[in-house]
């Protein structure tokens, strides 16, 4: 059921993100991923102004303000000091307390938002004629499958290898060289029935889907972008290898670092402007 939910959430993440995020293929990598990093860290803290006790936050923020002066005031005295570091200990778990419901609040908002950037910075897309390797897994239910299954005829790539046949893992193996620009379409055969797998080329910011998951939890957290296929599917996932996106800004993995930096900075710049207690 989760999952399911989980699958909604993407298609309208994906919808979302068709529109809000189309600027970014039209921009260079940081300008796209510090804009985009500015702009969440914006809206996370307006989120977390409207879902906190920021009367609370205040009162809170205020006592640890005393007790701080207390502190150097009165620093000559064991008992005081004692009683004030316990009251500071207390405060900062009561500042944890206060976090916790907006921070549950951004936690699946941030989750799709990070499932949608990273179709644009984790890899980029294939160069015409450069290899590739596309990897089938089939349901152990139908072991007969891995024999059976084809790579129909595309005008998007060719066969360089393959097809490799692993019946002991279920997995089906091909290396391929696009020959198109553009977003192309594999279709795989099993008997009657096609399944298809996005394939992203050219040298254009664009977005790449890794894989087409089985309907796992964790597959369709991490691979957002195709419907994933049923449980009872003969194909339980199609995975292409893309390589990996040079940039400190906008590059695989280090996308994500970045877009904590730039976000966290700019919610903290926005903070006084907006009147936000954290």
């Amino acid at each position: 059921m989760f999952t399911q939910i989980v699958v909604w959430l993407n298609a309208l993440a994906n919808a979302l993100g068709r529109v809000l995020l189309a600027p970014v293929g039209w921009m260079p990598g940081w300008l796209s991923a510090t804009l985009v990093g500015a702009v969440t860290g914006v809206l996370m803290i307006i989120v977390f102004k409207h879902t906190s006790n920021q009367q609370a936050i205040k009162r809170t923020r205020n006592r640890i303000k005393a007790n701080m002066l207390a502190l150097s005031l009165f620093k000559e005295n064991l008992w005081v000091s004692f009683r004030c570091q316990g009251r500071l200990l207390a405060s900062a778990g009561m500042l944890l307390w206060y976090s916790l419901v907006p921070m549950a609040v951004l936690t699946v908002p941030m989750i799709l938002i990070l499932g949608q950037l990273a179709l644009w910075y984790q890899v980029r897309p294939l160069d015409v004629g450069e290899p590739s390797v596309v990897t089938v897994m089939l349901s152990d239910a139908e072991p007969e499958a891995v024999d059976k299954i084809e790579l129909a005829s595309t005008d998007g790539a060719k066969v360089v290898t393959g097809p490799v046949r692993v019946p002991s893992k279920q997995m089906v193996c091909w290396e391929l060289e696009p020959t198109t620009v553009g977003m192309q379409q594999l279709d795989f055969v099993v008997g009657d029935k096609t399944y298809t797998k996005e394939l992203s080329v050219g040298d254009v910011f664009q977005p790449t889907s890794i894989k087409r998951p089985a309907l796992l939890f964790g597959d369709v957290v991490l691979h957002p972008r195709e419907t994933p296929f049923a449980a009872d599917s003969t194909v339980q996932s199609i995975e292409v290898t893309y390589p990996d996106r040079s940039s400190w800004t906008s590059g695989t993995n280090y996308w994500m670092v970045y877009w904590f930096l730039i976000s966290m900075v700019a919610a903290f710049a926005a903070k006084p402007f907006l009147n936000v207690n954290l």
